[in-house]
């Protein structure tokens, strides 16, 4: 049920709203599924989908059918490695060898596992992984060999970082480390999304000599949302910003959630912002090589998310004081502009990276860099779509670089022309504002109806 705090925020924040009854109204899937040709198991397995991740259910289940069950299987599994790894209730004895050998168990059709603590909310899948391990036997060798790939290594690399944990509760000290954790646990994911997209023949076989490219998309992501999370981790008492970082501004990273140590929390937010904003002109790249559009709306969404919550994160001292997440009405504008093309998706980013350099503190000690990084997401994106912005030049230099250049058409206005136009730009502006009338009546009605409607998860961080 949507609530009153919901309707009074949408019916001041129209445009958010608008947002909303476009994509749920108008929004067409690439593709859809066939319920009808799906085995019980399958079913089941995309139950779990919608259990673990109502946000990335939605966009997985839209994608090429080629791709539809081996990246829903990719992800059910690992979700499973993840739920074992971040459930502190098992010992490290028991945890460390279940890490290094799951992959061993995704062709078994009979093994389950129940002993994970009763509070962990995906243990569901684990108790019935048995499904998830026959729908596996079915997908071609070449999935079934990526997937048990990635899976092996990143679960060998959270066992290592598991076993530190057991030892010292801050495992993550240098941004080496930082780094080398967001790698095992998104920068993997990255690189068997790309193979599994060029073993279908969706995206550039390029991108596959570009490491980096792949590398960079995961730990935009997770670098992301261990920003975004640091409230949440630190009620949970685990850390995954690194003590190199931290500690260059307190001596116990509890201190930075103090009042007395707002500005120094601020600062080193903003250089854990700047780590991650360094990996988005290669998110762009990588983008650029995907073929297929169901396959580029997956990539896209989450991507064009996390530069708008970085945003959000930066200079904003409430993410230490309780989790804090983009709109509804701001993810559905999102989703509109990041499944369409790739100029969009830049103007996304460009748009939310000048926003991020308006915020930024010259008093900040980053100040400099953070200004540095946000220039450089948009020379990348110069680079790709360079603007062509048309300007009015006096008669004679008109006329002269007409004679100059006689293959390209030169245009000037007489000033007859620029008064025309002064006049039409005028009546265009009175009937926007009619159109907005009439949309702000509309939409507020829209809004009282929405009270019997629940609006859906939109949040592609979780």
């Amino acid at each position: 049920m949507v609530s009153l705090r919901d309707i009074a925020y949408y019916t001041v924040h129209i445009n958010e709203l608008r947002s909303i009854v476009q994509w749920t109204t108008w929004h067409n899937a690439p593709h859809e599924r066939d319920e009808e040709k799906e085995t019980p198991e399958l079913k089941e397995c995309f139950r779990f989908l919608q259990m673990t991740s109502r946000s990335f259910a939605a966009v997985i289940q839209e994608l090429h059918p080629e791709l539809l069950v081996p990246v829903t299987l990719f992800y059910l599994i690992l979700r499973g490695l993840d739920t074992i790894e971040d459930d502190m209730t098992l010992d490290i004895q028991e945890k460390e060898p279940l890490l290094r050998q799951f992959h061993e168990h995704l062709s078994d059709e009979s093994w389950t596992f129940d002993r994970n603590g009763p509070e962990e909310k995906d243990r569901e899948l684990l108790v019935k992984f048995d499904v998830v391990a026959k729908e596996f036997n079915k997908i071609q060798n070449p999935y079934q060999l990526i997937i048990k790939d990635i899976c092996k290594r990143m679960g060998n690399g959270m066992a290592d970082f598991a076993k530190k944990q057991d030892a010292n509760a801050n495992t993550i000290k240098t941004t080496k480390d930082y780094e080398l954790y967001c790698h095992y646990v998104a920068g993997l994911v990255g690189e068997g999304l790309t193979r599994l997209f060029v073993e279908a023949k969706l995206a550039n076989p390029a991108l596959l000599q570009r490491p980096e490219l792949m590398e960079s998309m995961g730990q935009f992501l997770q670098q992301t949302n261990i920003v975004r999370d640091i409230r949440e981790d630190h009620d949970e008492k685990r850390y995954f910003w690194p003590r190199e970082v931290w500690s260059k501004y307190v001596d116990n990273i509890g201190d930075l959630f103090l009042p007395e140590n707002k500005e120094k929390a601020l600062q080193c937010q903003s250089e854990m912002i700047l780590l991650a904003l360094t990996r988005a002109d290669e998110c762009l790249f990588y983008m650029a090589g995907v073929k297929e559009q169901s396959v580029f709306n997956f990539v896209a969404i989450p991507q064009t998310m996390a530069i708008a919550t970085l945003e959000l994160c930066f200079q904003n001292y409430a993410m230490f004081q309780r989790n804090i997440k983009i709109t509804k009405g701001q993810a559905c504008e999102l989703m509109m502009q990041s499944t369409q093309n790739l100029q969009l998706v830049c103007d996304q980013f460009r748009k939310y990276a000048r926003k991020i350099h308006r915020k930024n503190n010259p008093r900040d000690p980053h100040f400099l860099d953070i200004s540095i990084a946000c220039g450089n997401i948009e020379r990348f994106i110069e680079t790709i779509f360079p603007t062509q912005t048309a300007r009015t030049l006096p008669q004679g230099e008109a006329r002269a670089a007409d004679a100059a250049t006689p293959a390209v058409a030169q245009e000037y206005k007489s000033p007859e022309e620029i008064e025309r136009e002064k006049k039409a730009s005028q009546e265009a502006r009175r009937d926007v504002f009619f159109v907005m009338f009439a949309v702000f009546i509309t939409l507020s009605l829209v809004s009282v109806c929405m009270v019997c409607f629940q609006l859906p998860s939109l949040s592609f961080l979780s």
